[in-house]
């Protein structure tokens, strides 16, 4: 019967093939999403092991920040675009999902990141939200909150305002761009809690510290963060 469905498998990826999001080449039997040899080659920071990697620096005098990181880096024309691309825009929701569990399987090596009680991903306008379909950020804290075992929260950090795209704004204007456009549902049940913020890319951070603050004066007892590529 194993052998039966394993055939049949074959015989759609065969007429079907799925391919990887990073590289674009066929998926071998049991990849998923991202090939092998992409997951291997993929340029990893190991920012979670370093407390004043260039991420938290970019925050520093920004945000009171218990840890900050990035999983990988980001550059134009390489894997990583590639996959950021497909999670944003190509509906590959689960990429989200298996990049968010890696990076939560890294936090798991650092004592940075101990003791977090709640995940939170960045928000997006709700008409934003519609319009595409999803949040990805969502997806990759789903896959966070998977590999460290804790609960995932969509519903507390909210998105009141919508603003103009922030690609070609410089730091200042972005700073200015973000203030006012988030809030807490309900302060209580953040009160006193470690929250872990995810975003998929930090450039400037100004997203990150918009929400960030938002959280903090919500009464958390601590706030660290994740994404999954820093654009240097």
């Amino acid at each position: 019967m194993i052998a039966v469905k394993r055939l049949a498998t074959d015989v759609i990826n065969l007429l079907f093939p799925e391919l990887c999001n990073a590289c674009g080449t066929s998926l071998y039997y049991g990849e998923k999403e991202i090939c092998i040899k992409c997951l291997y080659d993929l340029p990893y920071t190991d920012y979670h092991l370093y407390p004043d990697n260039p991420v938290a620096k970019q925050l520093w005098g920004r945000l009171n920040c218990n840890a900050a990181m990035a999983m990988l880096y980001f550059r134009k024309g390489t894997k990583v675009q590639n996959l950021m691309h497909s999670l944003k825009y190509k509906s590959q929701t689960q990429v989200g999902v298996k990049l968010g569990f890696l990076l939560g399987e890294k936090l798991k090596l650092s004592n940075h990141y101990d003791g977090i009680d709640l995940v939170i991903p960045v928000p997006l306008h709700p008409k934003k939200e519609r319009l595409r379909g999803y949040n990805q950020s969502e997806y990759i804290a789903k896959g966070i909150a998977e590999a460290l075992q804790i609960p995932m929260r969509i519903d507390q950090l909210l998105r009141n305002k919508s603003t103009d795209s922030q690609t070609k704004k410089s730091r200042y204007n972005r700073y200015e761009n973000m203030q006012s456009v988030f809030n807490v549902r309900d302060k209580e049940e953040l009160e006193n809690l470690h929250i872990l913020l995810v975003d998929d890319v930090i450039t400037t951070g100004a997203t990150l510290e918009a929400c960030g603050n938002t959280l903090l004066n919500s009464g958390i007892k601590k706030l660290s963060i994740a994404a999954i590529a820093f654009a240097e």
